[in-house]
């Protein structure tokens, strides 16, 4: 499955890139691409995990940028 969301308050390009580069790492994550300039991070990864590794790359955005929202 690949889904786009939209990342509210993403401040940092540097933050934008280790956001990705966690999300990436996280089990069943096939792709993980955030543009900072668009606000968006598109996620691809596997169907019947889905759910579970959204609700984690939520946790690990607000760890590495807390004031940064994905607006599910």
């Amino acid at each position: 499955m690949k889904k786009s969301y939209m990342m509210e308050d993403l401040d940092c390009a540097h933050c934008a890139s280790k956001i990705e580069d966690a999300i990436s790492k996280i089990d069943g994550v096939n792709a993980c691409h955030v543009n900072f300039l668009a606000q968006k991070m598109t996620l691809e990864a596997d169907d019947d995990k889905f759910e579970s590794i959204v609700n984690q790359a939520i946790k690990i955005t607000k760890k590495i940028e807390p004031d940064c929202k994905i607006q599910v």
